[in-house]
């Protein structure tokens, strides 16, 4: 039987055309609002959702290279291709000097997808089917790396305030730890490309349908998305300080909030979906993939990255609260998959946990 995307052309279901044609009309304001005028907070909405809607339709695209590559690969490119927007947001951002926004959103993505999108996961999930099963090697061994890459990252900002004699050379010492760790990526790499044998031999179905687009249409707005999200990250940071100035948004609240949720707040409903359902083992490891590959691959090459272009020098030494809530959130996360298995008042608590972090930083 032949596949629809190749037998009658493109098959697009109504999802689709809500980013395509979201996003279209979104970038348009975007540009219409940056270069016409419109008011800050305007120029900031517009961008944003935008840059929001510019994400999914990166994601979408990559799922739709899926089977052609394989789950693993699909992973892979997910992660890579998926953090486009923030990354290309936090290097505008570096480029007008706004460090403190760049290592608040880093810190801000990691604790919505353990805190905000996982718990919400758990809650769909929990009501809809009661206790659900977290007991998956995959899963287990994403979590190990995603500590382990966390607790790398946030070595130089422990050595920075207890004073060790490393802390006099913190952007080298950044530098080195950004290698290390993009080493460590490197390392990882050939197991995640060969998960998908795994998953086909746990029976777990990684993609629901095939896909609808075929190749040349896939690629083709893959490319544009990723175009157009260079272009919108750069009006974003544009409006960013005169819609901050305007709303009385401290950076470290921007940064933490609206731009860590702004780079991916609809590529994790896929995992809330998962959640609903019942597919909760791979629910659960999509989330935590994201946290990891900010750990691991985002934050590293933005800290290389601003060195190389001559932005403003961005180090992984944060501010105590942001080391502070990001080691309490993965040992939250840590601790949620000892027992195998989730419930929506867990999830209730994550949630309610990053309502109160987010709200410790709205005055700074």
């Amino acid at each position: 039987m032949s596949h629809p995307a190749t037998a009658t052309g493109p098959v697009f279901v109504r999802s689709d055309y809500v980013v395509l044609a979201g996003g279209a009309a979104a970038v348009l304001l975007a540009g219409v609002t940056r270069y016409a005028g419109g008011g800050e907070v305007l120029a900031f909405f517009c961008s944003a959702v935008a840059v929001t809607l510019l994400a999914a339709l990166v994601g979408r695209s990559v799922e739709q290279l899926g089977d052609r590559f394989g789950p693993g690969a699909t992973g892979v490119l997910q992660s890579a291709l998926g953090n486009l927007p923030e990354l290309f947001i936090a290097l505008f951002a570096l480029k007008a000097g706004l460090v403190a926004v760049v290592q608040a959103a880093l810190i801000g993505s990691i604790l919505a997808n353990l805190l905000l999108v996982l718990g919400m996961c758990f809650v769909v999930g929990g009501l809809k089917h009661g206790p659900q099963n977290l007991d998956s090697k995959r899963a287990q061994s994403i979590i190990v790396l995603m500590v382990l890459s966390v607790a790398a990252m946030v070595i130089p900002s422990i050595a920075h305030y207890v004073h060790t004699p490393v802390s006099a050379h913190e952007s080298t010492f950044s530098i080195f730890v950004s290698v290390i760790l993009l080493l460590v990526f490197a390392v990882t790499l050939p197991a995640s490309l060969k998960r998908g044998g795994e998953t086909e031999a746990e029976g777990v179905d990684m993609h629901q349908e095939p896909p609808r687009w075929p190749l040349w249409l896939a690629v083709a707005l893959l490319a544009a998305a990723a175009v157009l999200a260079a272009f919108v990250s750069d009006w974003f940071v544009t409006a960013l300080e005169p819609a901050m100035a305007s709303l009385r948004i401290s950076e470290a609240f921007a940064g933490l909030v609206v731009v860590a949720i702004a780079g991916n707040a609809i590529e994790n409903v896929v995992g809330i979906q998962l959640a609903s359902a019942n597919r909760s083992e791979y629910a659960f490891s999509v989330v935590i993939n994201s946290p990891m590959q900010i750990a691991l691959v985002l934050a590293p090459l933005l800290v290389i990255l601003s060195h190389v272009f001559g932005f403003a020098a961005l180090t992984l030494v944060f501010s105590p609260m942001l080391v502070i809530s990001v080691v309490v959130a993965v040992i939250l996360t840590a601790f949620i998959t000892f027992d195998g298995e989730s419930t929506w008042a867990e999830g209730a608590a994550l949630i309610a946990v990053y309502a109160v972090i987010a709200a410790s930083f709205w005055w700074g």
